[in-house]
């Protein structure tokens, strides 16, 4: 509301309705995007009440800035920042498309560790010490039960071979997708103490398999692994 420069929450709350309706009427779950949270605000005389407030996603954020009011110069600028953000995920998306297959592997791999390195830094300070369980446990959701080692030997890998290094574009980005949502939901839910860190990287992991096997794609562990690992693309790429 603040950042719209609403100043009056009675003034914001036909936005946020408008948004929801917005976003009920493309079938996506509201309750996923605007999360119902009690406020305390003090009315005065020592006294306070509760009021209706949301925790919002980045795609509720956007919805809410679609309809708010345009003639506002900060609603405008966030349109058109939102505006400007789409079009550049799209042109993203397309440079995507035309990679080769190695490219593919080479720019979701970069991703990946990327993406670790964040997982691992805020699992760290949410309290977790066993970084090979913790890793485990989200392959364990995501592949059925199979940890770092039983993917590694069913790929017919070499002692210390990174599995990662020896996995198609497509199951790279199944466990980008993984890692990301495990990172985001411990930081953004404040998740503390190392077995609910891991319960949480399990959970995600299995929840990302429900959805492909929902809409009918491959299961990662059926995906097929590449003839050469990256190291070696990059090598080649390199000499």
């Amino acid at each position: 509301m603040k950042a719209l420069e609403y100043t009056e929450y009675r003034k914001f709350l036909p936005v946020i309705n408008k948004a929801i309706i917005s976003c009920e009427n493309i079938n996506h779950n509201k309750n996923n995007h605007f999360v119902d949270v009690n406020k305390m605000v003090n009315i005065g005389s020592n006294t306070s009440r509760t009021i209706k407030d949301y925790k919002l996603s980045r795609y509720a954020c956007y919805l809410i800035a679609q309809n708010a009011d345009s003639r506002k110069k900060v609603v405008a600028f966030a349109q058109t920042y939102f505006a400007y953000q789409t079009r550049k995920q799209e042109l993203l998306e397309q440079n995507y498309n035309m990679l080769t297959e190695e490219d593919k592997r080479i720019f979701n791999r970069k991703l990946t560790k990327k993406g670790n390195y964040e997982l691992n830094q805020t699992a760290l300070k949410a309290g977790v010490r066993n970084f090979g369980k913790f890793r485990n446990v989200g392959y364990k959701g995501l592949y059925n039960g199979e940890t770092a080692d039983d993917i590694a030997k069913r790929k017919n890998l070499h002692y210390r071979e990174e599995i990662l290094d020896h996995m198609g574009s497509e199951e790279l980005a199944d466990n980008l997708f993984r890692i990301v949502q495990t990172e985001s939901k411990i930081r953004n839910e404040k998740i503390i103490g190392e077995d609910n860190c891991s319960k949480t990287h399990y959970d995600m992991g299995h929840n990302i398999r429900e959805f492909i096997k929902n809409n009918g794609g491959t299961m990662p562990e059926n995906l097929p692994t590449p003839k050469h690992s990256l190291k070696e693309i990059e090598n080649k790429k390199e000499s």
